[in-house]
């Protein structure tokens, strides 16, 4: 028996139960994993409340972990016990102390990567490198908004957009977050509650609107999102921390001939080799310090629900990452 996290029902962070679970041995083509460090995203939020549905009830959430080959199935190559190794978004049920996973979605961490950094950027690494890179890719010249900038994603999102050489507006909830946001590459700054986000796009663009707008809140900032675009522009809808946006009918694009797209990393890393490919350009960010990774909130495993709650309530910035 290993120590989990059980949702037996959707709700507030109280639904997140810590009990012993039964795990089993794997099967052919699957490894078991002692986790060492376990990532905390919004989609863990999504599911413990139901607005994505688990296959099964009860569940364990979480998607990213990073931790140590323990047992390896039954005619398995190119796995060993003892491999420290990461996986994101392939299967649910990385709150818990151990887990069993298919072996084609985890990847190598290299050593050089302490595993806490690993398990906190994953995620968020990939999700920024495929928004960054394949969904729009930003090249020199452009300028591009993120909202929600202090957050994880958006923060890695700040630094690499600011590497590729664009022009990088950010938004966010306090002068704190401010400051990080500076700091992690955004030439203009807009705190969202003191001044109309739309307006203030508009003044640093003389007018004229980004190129490309990323944003992870959703109701509350995507048709202000919509309008800060300029011709022709991208408008990527990522994550709803806020609720669901309401629909966006086809004739509101049409005045600037805009693109439209709610992508998953999921979708974006369907094969063996766009996972690889997609993890391996993060841990290459990382070691040529074109991404910081800021871990500034560890929890234990077992306090996931106060972990939740601090997330929901705007309390974090940077990566959480819950310790078995």
């Amino acid at each position: 028996m290993v120590k989990a996290i059980r949702v037996y029902e959707h709700g507030d962070p109280e639904v997140l139960k810590w009990e012993d679970v039964e795990i089993g041995e794997p099967g052919e083509g699957e490894i078991r994993v002692r986790n060492k460090a376990i990532g905390l995203n919004f989609i863990d939020v999504y599911y413990r409340k139901g607005v994505y549905k688990p296959a099964k009830m009860p569940f364990t959430p979480g998607m990213e972990a990073v931790g140590e080959v323990v047992t390896v199935g039954p005619g398995l190559t190119g796995r060993t016990v003892g491999d420290i190794v990461a996986y994101a978004g392939g299967a649910m049920g990385s709150y818990a102390e151990e887990q069993i996973l298919p072996a084609n979605k985890v990847v190598p961490v290299p050593s050089s990567i302490d595993p806490v950094i690993a398990a906190s950027i994953m995620l968020k690494g990939m999700t920024a490198q495929f928004l960054l890179r394949r969904c729009f890719k930003v090249e020199p010249g452009h300028t591009v908004l993120i909202q929600a900038a202090a957050g994880g994603v958006g923060s890695l999102l700040c630094q690499w957009a600011n590497a590729l050489g664009a022009t990088v507006i950010g938004t966010v909830s306090t002068k704190e977050k401010a400051a990080q946001a500076k700091d992690d590459g955004c030439h203009h700054v807009i705190l969202y509650k003191e001044e109309d986000f739309v307006a203030r796009v508009n003044e640093i663009t003389s007018g004229n609107g980004v190129d490309v707008v990323y944003d992870s809140v959703g109701k509350d900032s995507l048709q202000g999102s919509l309008a800060c675009l300029k011709l022709r522009g991208y408008m990527v809808s990522f994550g709803q921390s806020s609720g669901t946006p309401d629909p966006v009918p086809l004739s509101a694009l049409a005045p600037k001939s805009l693109f439209l797209t709610r992508p998953s990393l999921m979708q974006y890393t369907v094969t063996r080799d766009e996972l690889l490919e997609t993890a391996g350009e993060v841990f290459t960010s990382i070691a040529s310090g074109i991404l910081k990774v800021r871990v500034n909130h560890t929890y234990p495993l077992s306090q996931a629900a106060q972990a939740h709650t601090d997330l929901e309530s705007r309390k974090t910035s940077g990566s959480v990452v819950l310790i078995p």
